[in-house]
């Protein structure tokens, strides 16, 4: 397994760094927390201090899973990171209030990337706040989610290349999800 700060100086295209936020500032974070109403864990923003979102390389574009799921028998897609900002061109963290609602996701979670159909997210629902969160995966289409990594730290150092996975399987989404509850109008 790659370390941390290995993967943290490479998360990154470095091809596509004109899709991030400008760079991360203290004032942007306490402004993310204070409209998201929880802590974001310090290796978040260690990764958005060396570039604030964007497409991520190659290298590190799949999380393997011991679950099958409607995207693959082994792994879900991690393309692209939220930074923390207001480009009016790109999403942001500040936008996951916004696409929580639109999609009918659980309210106590962080989207970090997703395309409606399928989110990665913080995930604050059994920890409250400024607890120590997990990282889940929702598809929205099968209404289910999979917890994926117990912390955001983790869910970064085993990162790997989607090259490495088959994604040509479709497996019975009974056989992996857990369905979420149902979700009033936010």
């Amino acid at each position: 397994m790659t370390g941390f700060d290995d993967i943290k100086m490479t998360l990154f295209s470095a091809e596509h760094s004109d899709m991030a936020q400008p760079p991360l500032t203290d004032g942007l974070v306490q402004d993310a927390e204070d409209s998201l109403g929880v802590k974001l864990p310090s290796a978040l923003l260690e990764i958005l201090r060396v570039q604030n979102g964007g497409p991520v390389s190659s290298r590190w574009d799949a999380f393997p899973t011991s679950m099958p799921n409607s995207w693959s028998e082994s792994h879900v897609a991690f393309e692209g990171l939220m930074g923390i900002g207001r480009r009016e061109d790109r999403q942001s963290l500040f936008d996951t209030s916004y696409l929580v609602g639109e999609w009918g996701l659980p309210s106590a979670i962080v989207l970090l990337c997703g395309d409606g159909h399928c989110w990665i997210a913080l995930d604050y629902r059994d920890c409250g706040p400024d607890g120590e969160l997990s990282v889940t995966w929702f598809d929205t289409e099968l209404n289910s989610e999979l917890v994926v990594a117990t912390d955001f730290r983790t869910f970064i150092e085993r990162l790997a290349p989607a090259s490495t996975f088959d994604s040509d399987i479709d497996p019975s989404p009974e056989d992996a999800h857990r369905t979420l509850p149902p979700q009033g109008p936010c």
